[in-house]
């Protein structure tokens, strides 16, 4: 059964920086595509970025510029580095991955940005 395990959460003051990664473990196949989403209490989970296979990446306009997500394939892993984090980047952040047979997600993991 394949599990998005995510780490890398915590808190950080505003302008810091954390980098959150995603391992795809219980399978030998590659994602398609794998992303972040985050969801803030009372609100919806957002898509924050997300990459193709092939690297091609896409970002929500309020993380472009800040956030960097990258992934190795061969260890089917996702990374998301965060900069210059700020307040209203405080939500529990989940992993998401999909093949060709089914989609993922993570278990999420915290990110708290204090002021």
């Amino acid at each position: 059964q394949v599990q998005l395990v995510e780490s890398g959460g915590g808190l950080v003051q505003a302008g810091g920086s954390l980098k959150l990664s995603c391992a795809a473990s219980g399978s030998t196949r590659v994602m398609n595509a794998m992303a972040w989403y985050r969801q803030a209490p009372g609100k919806q989970r957002d898509l924050v970025a997300s990459i193709t296979i092939g690297g091609v990446t896409n970002y929500s306009d309020s993380v472009k510029g800040r956030f960097i997500i990258s992934r190795e394939n061969a260890k089917n892993t996702v990374y998301l580095q965060m900069n210059n984090l700020k307040p209203e980047d405080t939500a529990v952040y989940y992993c998401y991955g999909i093949s060709i047979i089914s989609v993922y997600w993570g278990q999420g993991t915290q990110v708290t940005v204090s002021s």
